[in-house]
């Protein structure tokens, strides 16, 4: 009477083995997964390591602002040297200095900006954001609003309103408040134009077969109108980024270390396409 009883038990014994003692199979779902996120970290750390390295940079920001009845059409062309660094822990750090700015209007009007200002616009570092679409991996640089013309401890605070604010500054040395625009007027009538700015962009960037990193820039960037000789100037007037990305491009262009300032704008017809109009 016995025997059935000590049968049954071994059963329960070898299935409850079976059930808990072995180790429990690997769902095909869950290789797939871990496989596909190492998969993804590798593909990034290969592109960190391959765009790691110095730039010439070109971008181009196109603004639009309304005049009366008319749309005035703007272009401001950006040179300088931008560079990427892989840190210890696999972060990459992009760093840029400007060199040198032209500026396109349909506009009877054309304005310069001296080399002074435009160096004295020193964007903070940042870090890269790598992100994934359906076309693969491009590099996200963020914003880091950068004060020009004015001292702002808090620099993420929006730009001051009162052109009498006692924080302007004169950022490009030439005696004058915030930082000066010259402008010429149907070629034959001379001014200035004194700002101050908050300079906000971003960038996307896609890396190309023959080295280089191309994309567009997003740009939020605020104004304000210090002063000028010519009074019609003094009217407070902050232009738009025009939201075709399209317009507003930036070529990266790989160069080695002996490139400065003086070297790209030398090379500025071999490194870049030509300047298109407003």
């Amino acid at each position: 009477m016995m025997r059935p009883t000590r049968f049954l038990l071994a059963r329960l014994l070898i299935t409850f083995c079976f059930a808990v003692c072995l180790p429990r199979p690997v769902l095909a779902s869950e290789i797939s997964s871990t496989d596909s996120t190492a998969d993804q970290d590798s593909q990034e750390t290969e592109l960190k390591t391959k765009v790691a390295g110095r730039y010439a940079h070109y971008d181009i920001v196109a603004y639009t602002a309304k005049i009366l009845f008319w749309e005035m059409r703007t272009l401001v062309i950006t040179y300088g040297v931008t560079e990427f660094k892989l840190d210890d822990t696999g972060r990459l750090l992009s760093s840029s200095r400007y060199c040198h700015a032209s500026h396109k209007s349909n506009f009877p009007f054309k304005s310069e900006v001296p080399d002074a200002f435009t160096r004295a616009i020193i964007p903070r570092d940042a870090w890269v954001d790598i992100r994934r679409d359906q076309d693969g991996l491009s590099l996200w640089r963020p914003e880091t609003p950068t004060p020009i013309g004015i001292r702002m401890e808090d620099p993420d605070q929006p730009l001051p309103t009162d052109p009498r604010d006692p924080r302007i500054a004169d950022d490009d040395g030439d005696g004058k408040p915030g930082v000066t625009v010259k402008i010429r007027l149907y070629d034959r009538f001379d001014t200035e134009l004194y700002i101050a700015r908050r300079e906000i962009f971003a960038y996307a960037l896609t890396p190309q077969t023959d080295g280089t990193l191309s994309g567009y820039v997003s740009d939020h960037s605020e104004q304000l109108i210090l002063g000028s000789p010519f009074p019609p100037l003094r009217k407070q007037n902050a232009p738009t980024q025009n939201p075709d990305e399209n317009l507003s491009p930036i070529l990266l262009v790989p160069i080695d270390d002996s490139y400065d300032c003086e070297k790209v704008m030398e090379e500025r017809d071999v490194l870049f396409p030509a300047e298109p109009e407003a």
